[in-house]
Formats: C-alpha cells, structure tokens, sequence
C-alpha cells in the first residue's frame, strides 16, 4: 500500500479548489463570503479552503450554521462547525429550525414521503435569509463532484430540466433578496475530501444523517459508488457528458416574483417553505401529509 503524503496531497486538493476559483472568478475582491457549514467533511473543507484562498485575495468570510433538530445527529455536527471557525477565527452565525420556523425536522418529519423534502428547503430558506441580513455577496457551500452528478441524475430522472440551470459551480444574481451560491469542491471527489480531513486529522460530524436512507439520492449514490468501483472513471465521465450537454452560462428563464406571504424570492406566488408550513399547519389540525417524490 501506497502511503501517501500529506502535503502533497493538501497541495494537490487545495491546488485544484484555488484554480476552480480562479477561473469561474468565484470569489471577487472585497467581497463577503457566507460558508454553509453543517459541521461534515464537504463544509469544513470548504471554509478551510476559503480561509486558505484569503492568502491569495482581499475578501472577508462568516460562516452560518443551522440545526434543523434531529434528535443524537445535528449537536454533533454543529461542536465541529463550532470547533472549526473557532480554529480558522471565522465568526460563526448559528441558526436553527425551532427559532425560525418554530418546530424541528424531528417534529414534522413524518407529514413528508421523504425528511428531505421539508430539510432541504427550509434549510435553504434560512440560509438565504441569514446571507441577506449579514448582506452576503455569496454563499459558499460544500456540494463535492459526487453531489453534482448525484442532482443532475436526479433532476434527468425527474424530467425537472428547469434544475438543469442550477448546475455548475456558481449561480449568478437572478433576484436581489436570492443571494447567489458557489461550489468550492465542484470538481473535487467525495473520497479526496474525506482524505483530507483524516490526513489533516480535522475535527468532522462523520454520522449519517438518519434519515437520508429515504431519499432518491441516498440510492443515486449508491448506484454510482457501486459502478465506480466495477468500472474506474465512471462518475468523471459522467461529469465529463454534463459539462458538454450543459452550458454554464445559468441562464435562468424562470422569473423570480417575491412570496405574497413572506417576501422570500421564488418562482410561484408563494414560495415552497410557505407552502410546506401551510401543510404542516393544515396536518397538526388533521391528517393532511405532503406525499412526493425525493
């Protein structure tokens, strides 16, 4: 077995996120980067990797948390969020499901086919939120090369072409109150970053969410790892299809109006989270459960 060496392996990875950076111009001087950081290995590495691209550029980095309350899961993510900004001096924002919206995952779960569903866009909608108030330029999250190819199989299984503009390594402004995300570790593989944190000895929330079993990304992603290791490359070229199928131009057609309820950006006139509280409202007085696919 080959050992490898840990400096040349921070300089090949970091190397790689610095020249992603550099090309897409992700990050502009002087601007305020707002990280997503859950406390697992994805979002360490990218605020690391963002404290380290400060050597290189002028911009400023706060990094937002959120506990969607998960009962034995999220605490544990959030003491890493907590001990990694502590380590690289980013202030750390931290915000929950029970404060915002007044119940936990844990709570509504069960109204859903998938805990996913309402995860996914609540968390969204609070990160969004917290970005704009802290007036954020962008929100950097830790979405790997595994998860981009993970949501474009899942959005061509869905038919959801209007997804497919969400793909890339940055999202321009489409709307003034919808701050723009960027992806880091775009090209970075999901085994190259667990690497990383246990070279470097990193301070990570390795738990399995317990509820993403559920998902369809949870068996996507089961489906590539398993073909990757029959056939080597498999998820490179799939990558490789996607960037000649796919302009990354992000040309968006879908125009954004402002939710009647909240004033959130979205494409309807009332936005997903307003909609899911209004079923959850609806479900807590009867036995009304938001059933769809995830």
């Amino acid at each position: 077995m080959v050992k490898l060496n840990k400096d040349e392996f921070n300089e090949h990875i970091f190397r790689r996120i610095n020249t992603l950076i550099s090309d897409y111009e992700l990050i502009k001087k002087g601007e305020l980067i707002a990280v997503a950081l859950s406390g697992g290995k994805d979002s360490v590495l990218t605020l690391h990797a963002l404290k380290n691209y400060q050597e290189y550029l002028d911009f400023d980095l706060v990094a937002i948390s959120v506990d969607e309350g998960i009962e034995g899961y999220r605490g544990h993510g959030i003491d890493s969020a907590i001990n990694n900004a502590n380590d690289l001096g980013v202030e750390l924002v931290q915000k929950s499901f029970k404060q915002e919206e007044g119940f936990c995952l844990d709570d509504i779960y069960k109204d859903f086919k998938s805990a996913c569903i309402p995860c996914g866009v609540f968390r969204r909608n609070i990160l969004n939120k917290t970005a704009y108030e802290l007036e954020a330029n962008k929100i950097a999250t830790g979405h790997n090369l595994d998860d981009e190819i993970q949501s474009f199989l899942m959005s061509f299984a869905r038919g959801d072409t209007i997804k497919f503009s969400k793909f890339g390594p940055e999202l321009d402004v489409i709307h003034p109150k919808l701050i723009p995300r960027i992806k880091p570790l775009w090209n970075t593989p999901e085994k190259e970053v667990g690497m990383w944190a246990v070279l470097n000895n990193i301070d990570i929330h390795l738990d399995e969410c317990p509820y993403s079993h559920l998902s369809l990304r949870a068996k996507i992603k089961e489906f590539l790892n398993v073909n990757e290791d029959k056939y080597l490359g498999i998820k490179n070229n799939v990558m490789e299809s996607f960037k000649k199928i796919l302009t990354f131009e992000n040309d968006i057609s879908t125009s954004l109006n402002e939710c009647e309820v909240c004033g959130e950006p979205t494409s309807s006139n009332i936005c997903k989270a307003c909609e899911l509280k209004e079923l959850i409202s609806k479900n807590s007085e009867g036995h009304i459960s938001y059933k769809t696919s995830n």
